[in-house]
């Protein structure tokens, strides 16, 4: 299968280096699904969920928001920040989602309520991305295995 070189940037760190064959990020406007040769793009990221295949496997990514470009078969993600689905420890996770919800619910009158949604969203983000490692390695196991061609 066709690929494009794919590379995900914070500024701490690269996140990902190398090629993919689907990318789907967040768009404020909806998901954006990239494949090979796609059209030149720019687009600003919201906070969720990046799906990267490669070579068939599904890789997670989860990214609290940024910017997208496509260029001559190569994308780049420059993200606020960025964890893949193995990196993000669940039950700490899901305390933090926990205590954005607490948070919500006994807000004073001075809190600003914006940026509690904001941390509420990143927190049932990274949740989620977290289980989705799980999902994907259960869901490759179960497949049946293909009997060599030769």
């Amino acid at each position: 299968m066709a690929s494009m070189k794919l590379e995900i940037i914070t500024a701490e760190r690269i996140v990902y280096a190398g090629n993919a064959e689907v990318l789907v990020a967040p768009g404020l406007d909806g998901e954006l699904g990239i494949l090979p040769r796609h059209a030149p793009l720019l687009s600003a990221l919201k906070a969720g969920e990046i799906r990267i295949v490669v070579e068939g496997d599904e890789r997670f990514i989860a990214v609290s928001g940024g910017f997208l470009e496509v260029l001559n078969n190569t994308v780049t993600v420059l993200a606020d920040t960025a964890e893949h689905s193995d990196e993000i420890d669940e039950e700490r996770a899901e305390l933090a989602l926990k205590r954005a919800q607490e948070r919500i619910m006994n807000a004073p009158a001075d809190m600003d309520l914006e940026r509690a949604m904001a941390a509420l969203r990143r927190s049932e983000i990274r949740v989620a991305v977290s289980k989705r490692s799980l999902t994907g390695r259960r869901r490759r196991q179960e497949q049946p295995q293909q009997p060599n061609a030769s």
